[in-house]
């Protein structure tokens, strides 16, 4: 089987890559890429899940915005390398490619092509219905959102993202959260506080580990610059601990 799959959504189908475990199944993953799109460290990442029992899907769900493998190449190291004209020319680039995103009905779109992706593998008769996901930066966003739009989702390992619901909408999370921050993630750490209080507020069981020395995307070992291979290696076994206790 191809490792290219083609998922039906209300928008249309969506291209996605999925690994399949060659021993017993465990469970099902969603696995939601980077900003950068659906690129070679994702497909990476993907495996590794797999060889560990997880069926995975990870959807391409920025290509029909022109982010692609191509089109991003380079920035994200070039945004967290030393070299300051570097950085500034990087900044553009990114403005640039992140503007459609800011489509009204980008949002919800993208959510509910997630949730078909959690139903391709909540239907697969290996999966049996066990269905996580994990995610990072934009993934670990949409992470987050799949858990508040899905209540028969089983985990949610979301890195590095964002979660900005009322409460309400946080109160629907009926999955454990695990979530990854890099100390140095300024913008995610100033509000990882209130997040702390209102997943507490609404009844969700949530953990926050915070990696001293580590920033933003520390978890990618394609990036030289912002990967941290003390924290990643952490993250990924308290990950595959996670899934273990609520997923397989």
């Amino acid at each position: 089987m191809s490792p290219t799959q083609h998922i039906p959504t209300d928008s249309g189908t969506l291209s996605a890559y999925v690994a399949r475990p060659e021993g017993p199944v465990r469970g099902g993953l969603v696995l939601i890429h980077e900003v950068w799109g659906l690129v070679g460290h994702t497909r990476d990442v993907a495996d590794r899940f797999a060889r560990e029992g997880y069926v995975v899907v990870a959807p391409d769900l920025l290509a029909d915005r022109g982010i692609t493998e191509e089109s991003t190449a380079g920035i994200g190291e070039d945004l967290a390398g030393p070299d300051a004209e570097a950085r500034n020319r990087a900044q553009p680039k990114l403005r640039a490619l992140l503007a459609p995103l800011q489509d009204a009905e980008f949002g919800a779109t993208t959510t509910e092509r997630v949730r078909s992706c959690f139903e391709y593998l909540y239907d697969d008769a290996d999966v049996a219905g066990r269905v996580a996901v994990t995610g990072f930066c934009f993934g670990g966003t949409y992470s987050f959102s799949l858990a508040v739009h899905e209540p028969r989702l089983l985990a949610c390992v979301p890195f590095y993202g964002h979660a900005n619901f009322p409460d309400e909408e946080l109160s629907r999370i009926k999955a454990p959260v695990l979530a990854f921050y890099g100390q140095d993630d300024d913008a995610l750490i100033a509000a990882l506080p209130e997040l702390e209080a209102a997943m507490a507020r609404a009844g969700v069981d949530f953990t926050a580990k915070v990696y001293p020395g580590a920033g933003h995307a520390f978890f990618n070992d394609s990036n030289r610059y912002a990967y941290r291979p003390g924290p990643a290696g952490d993250a990924w076994k308290r990950t595959l601990d996670f899934l273990a206790l609520h997923v397989a």
